[in-house]
């Protein structure tokens, strides 16, 4: 009787984990939602300025820039987007893993990270890791603001020439299964090329722009939201990222509680026709004793 009891508190448990694994889901989904909006609203910007970045490559001079200047790599700077939370499958673990990869390519040279997200600060803290600066809750506050606070320290660094390379990991957002890891070169400042060289210089020819005061003087102008922009959206794709993770690792669980509460009945169906089947075997067998 004992073995029914822990059965059935079992079952009891595992129906209890399954409520908040349902409830986690729907709350990820209309997350998700939201998150996937704001990719999509912030892409337009994020597209005209990528133009801007490669007609004003053309133009100016960048070898005038601090921002694109290429020195000896020494110290490099990696900037991590992690999650504030778990529960999200292997939201982190990937992030983390192409991070250690960064850091294991570049061995003997200075390494320090700047971490957004709660586990990627909680994981190399644990380490001893230098961690340059910290950013938690991005998730509550994902503004353009947010971006620029890592965005001062990052150009403050390099600029400073404390950093010679600066890299920015986070999670693609594909769609609600698929989340790819990127580690992009953030600086010194690579403007973007377009693929279609044909393409291109069609464009280029089609329109011809001229910069007041000069194409050097907007580029400084623009150079900084190009970054900003990158970092933002960054942000934007590693929310969604999470909050689909999220999603489907909260499913998968819940599904997976649906299949041991099943187990578990069976179970305990059988263990309870097998204690009523001895009890009648012992009603029996007494009221044979008693007649014979």
């Amino acid at each position: 009787m004992a073995n029914l009891k822990d059965i059935k508190r079992r079952i009891g448990s595992v129906k209890n984990t399954q409520q908040i694994t349902k409830a986690m889901k729907l709350v990820a989904a209309a997350r998700l939602r939201r998150a996937q909006e704001a990719v999509a609203a912030a892409r337009p910007y994020s597209d005209k300025i990528h133009e801007v970045m490669e007609r004003l490559s053309a133009k100016a001079d960048t070898d005038s820039h601090p921002l694109l200047k290429r020195r000896e790599v020494k110290n490099v700077l990696i900037v991590l987007c992690s999650g504030d939370k778990g529960l999200c499958g292997p939201f982190n673990s990937n992030v983390i893993k192409a991070t250690q990869q960064v850091i294991a390519a570049n061995e003997g040279k200075n390494v320090s990270l700047v971490v957004v997200g709660k586990k990627g600060v909680d994981f190399y803290r644990r380490r001893s890791f230098p961690l340059l600066s910290r950013h938690l809750d991005y998730s509550k506050n994902l503004t353009i603001d947010y971006a620029r606070q890592i965005v001062d320290v990052v150009v403050k660094k390099f600029v400073e020439e404390q950093a010679d390379k600066v890299y920015l990991i986070y999670n693609k957002f594909r769609n609600v299964v698929v989340q790819v890891p990127q580690t992009v070169p953030l600086l010194p400042v690579q403007p973007p090329v377009n693929r279609d060289e044909d393409l291109a210089s069609t464009d280029a020819d089609a329109v011809d722009y001229e910069y007041e005061p000069s194409a050097e003087a907007v580029l400084d102008g623009v150079i900084t939201l190009y970054i900003e922009n990158q970092i933002f959206q960054a942000l934007l794709e590693s929310a969604a990222s999470e909050n689909g993770a999220r999603m489907t690792a909260m499913d998968s669980a819940t599904r997976n509680a649906k299949e041991m509460i099943e187990a578990l009945t069976l179970s305990f169906n059988k263990a309870r026709q097998a204690a009523i089947t001895t009890e009648l075997s012992e009603v029996v067998s007494g009221a044979d004793a008693l007649e014979g």
